[in-house]
């Protein structure tokens, strides 16, 4: 069910499915959408509460007129599960930007999260992709040329860009519902969306910083998701692009991804094989499983608490 909640004085757009079991708690990467969690969310929600929500500015959420940051994404998730009256621990899940945020959630407030389950998650060290020696795929496509992009698509209205983009789907986006996949292509055509994510990386690197300062996670049980480099390599070749700075790309991104279960003595790591970065559109039945394993471990003591 999707509705609107007042948080911090703005209304976010939020999605819950299931009435009883363990909250669980999904917060998107950087201008993603919930609604491509509908398999996830859907299977989840069988037997559990599931939660996702916009953060201000994407979706239909209200812009935010304060720094967009981590620590924003912090508060914002903790009145939201007071709103929602979710006092006991939960399983947080993170993708992409979306992990960042998780994990500076679950250094701040440890007693809160049963399980974090990172997938694809930016990394507190990511100015190391920054480093590598990329000639031809910078010179293709430079994150200045993607901000410069967002900048133009931030300026202009709903309709021209409707008109400019003219928003297809991918082909994992494609086998969702059709409701679903109307609400894909809209989403990609609010200015508020490039607003938001030129908010967002103004601050990552130091919330990249400030998140590694907060240390580990303990013993929180930590399961840690990465996509296949194999076949990204193999993607970004079919593209045109050089093997030899795609396997840089690809192998420092897997290093990042492995020392993330460094953060807990209690850490477990899948690579999701034949995904992209997209692992929650490329391989749900992972994230399925990963989930329900933890809370096959979390449940049993639960029922002694």
């Amino acid at each position: 069910m999707k509705r609107f909640v007042n948080v911090l004085g703005k209304k976010l757009e939020m999605m819950t499915k299931g009435e009883h079991g363990f909250p669980i708690v999904i917060l998107t990467g950087m201008g993603c959408t919930f609604d491509e969690w509908h398999e996830v969310s859907e299977k989840l929600s069988k037997a559990n509460r599931v939660i996702l929500y916009h953060r201000p500015g994407i979706g239909r959420s209200e812009p935010s007129e304060g720094k967009r940051n981590t620590e924003a994404t912090v508060r914002e998730l903790r009145e939201l599960l007071d709103v929602l009256q979710i006092t006991e621990p939960f399983v947080l899940l993170g993708h992409s930007y979306g992990g960042l945020c998780a994990q500076h959630f679950a250094k701040r407030y440890p007693n809160d999260v049963a399980a974090l389950i990172l997938i694809d998650s930016t990394s507190h060290d990511l100015d190391r992709l920054d480093t590598l020696d990329l000639p031809v795929m910078n010179d293709l496509s430079s994150d200045e040329d993607w901000l410069k992009q967002c900048q133009d698509y931030a300026e202009r209205t709903e309709t021209e860009l409707t008109e400019l983009i003219q928003p297809t789907l991918a082909p994992n986006q494609s086998k969702l519902p059709v409701d679903v996949q109307a609400e894909l292509k809209g989403f990609v055509c609010r200015p508020n969306l490039y607003k938001a994510m030129l908010a967002e990386v103004e601050s990552w690197y130091d919330d990249a910083r400030l998140i590694k300062r907060l240390g580990n996670l303990s013993t929180t049980p930590l399961n840690v998701i990465g996509r296949d480099a194999d076949f990204e390599v193999d993607r970004g070749k079919a593209d045109g692009l050089p093997e030899s700075e795609l396997t840089l790309v690809e192998a420092t991104w897997h290093q990042l991804i492995c020392e993330q279960t460094m953060l807990s003595t209690t850490s477990k790591l899948v690579i999701a094989e034949r995904s992209s970065h997209a692992v929650h559109l490329d391989r749900p039945d992972v994230i399925i499983s990963v989930v329900e394993e933890c809370l096959s471990r979390l449940k049993p003591s639960r029922q002694f608490e």
